[in-house]
């Protein structure tokens, strides 16, 4: 393939589709295209024309890290992709690339340090020994997800954001109305104004805040003339909304964990490997669906032999980067020894995920409260009578069926 299109000879294009796959199953059109080269042409179910699609890692991680390759540039195009609606908001972190995106992610890192995390630490096992106290008081069978992974991590982003209690029903509504392509465009949109218009509100009475949460980081980002109002704002939906991307993913986890015990005999015998089996866990799982958001060449590239040209899309797959076997050895085999274990769950570069950190506190936290308070905890139902989400950009189940 590479040689061909040194020559001019473009790759077949291969159509996508966005296939509701249930458990941790790895998507078998990405294994095919993974298997196909290191760089190939896909074709997403919505937008226009095709895109390349990069999956080795150490492809992956220049592309993301090279300015040459620009999110900017997406905006006002209506390139092909995963989700029905696109319209991003102009100057959204998501679509910006270095210095502006360095600027306005600098405004509010001070939450996103370990210091940051320290802060909502205690108070993030407070809530979580709550919701455990209540699951075992209610008893068994429960729905592990409406008890625990659901409501955990929209207390623990709420209380990062600054975001009071009593709102927290509301955020969690509009988030998923904004995540599912199950509702169409008009309610998604309608959410994610109706959201965006909280936040300003926020913001906006915290111009003159010395407060260590978001919305004030963000309020006195504002106050100095450091970023703009419409930014702030866009910042504070982008990182509420991916806040509650932990519900799937440790439902996802807790799920493969469940329907693996040998694995969670282990790591109740060994407490001291939980946060190294987290990383593998991470690594392992397909947190999402296809792929995130595109970029543009904003100038003739070559990757892996093939020449990108200028204007072409191109996506990434941390979720085949994950499983390269050129660095992660064995990659299908969830090993908790793996070590190192340089994965990119949250993405690399400029555009990693801020809340990476907080992430990977929320799911330590929730191993220890659920392995060691609830030690029978099991499936209530067979593995396979397990709900997953349909139609959705992150996946997980929709409900954890657990007996204990």
């Amino acid at each position: 393939m590479e040689e061909a299109t040194l020559t001019g000879v473009l790759p077949p294009v291969r159509h996508w589709p966005a296939l509701d796959l249930t458990g941790t199953e790895f998507d078998p059109v990405l294994a095919e295209l993974m298997a196909e080269g290191p760089v190939t042409r896909v074709q997403l179910p919505h937008g226009e024309g095709w895109a390349w699609l990069v999956t080795r890692y150490d492809d992956v991680r220049r592309v993301v890290n090279d300015p040459r390759f620009s999110r900017e540039a997406v905006v006002g195009r209506q390139v092909t992709r995963l989700a029905p609606h696109f319209i991003p908001d102009r100057g959204a972190v998501g679509f910006l690339d270095p210095p502006h995106h360095t600027r306005l992610r600098s405004s509010v890192a001070a939450a996103f340090t370990a210091k940051g995390g320290e802060r909502v630490r205690a108070k993030a096992r407070r809530m979580l020994d709550e919701l455990v106290d209540d699951l075992l008081r209610a008893g068994p069978p429960a729905d592990l997800t409406a008890a625990v992974l659901g409501p955990f991590p929209i207390a623990v982003i709420c209380e990062l954001m600054g975001v009071p209690a009593r709102d927290r029903h509301g955020m969690h509504v509009w988030t998923q109305l904004i995540l599912s392509a199950a509702h169409g465009k008009e309610v998604s949109e309608t959410a994610k104004r109706e959201m965006s218009a909280y936040f300003a509100d926020l913001i906006g009475l915290r111009e003159n805040s010395s407060g260590e949460d978001v919305t004030s980081l963000l309020g006195a980002a504002v106050g100095r003339g450091e970023v703009t109002l419409e930014e702030a704002v866009g910042l504070a939906v982008l990182l509420q909304i991916g806040g509650e991307a932990v519900t799937s993913n440790s439902g996802q986890m807790f799920y493969l964990l469940l329907t693996r015990p040998e694995l969670v005999r282990r790591l109740r015998a060994e407490p001291e490997i939980r946060p190294r089996a987290i990383d593998e866990l991470l690594r392992y799982l397909p947190h999402r669906n296809a792929v995130g958001l595109c970029r543009i060449a904003v100038e003739d590239v070559e990757i892996a032999g093939v020449r990108v040209r200028a204007g072409d899309a191109v996506y990434v797959s941390y979720l085949a980067a994950n499983r390269d076997p050129d660095v992660f050895p064995d990659p299908e085999t969830v090993d908790f020894a793996r070590s190192p274990n340089p994965h990119v769950a949250f993405g690399f570069g400029p555009h990693y995920c801020p809340g990476g950190m907080l992430a990977r506190l929320e799911e330590e936290l929730l191993m220890d409260a659920l392995l060691d308070r609830v030690p029978g905890l099991r499936l209530a139902v067979a593995p396979d009578q397990v709900p997953f989400r349909k139609g959705a950009l992150i996946r997980g189940p929709e409900s954890l069926p657990v007996t204990w």
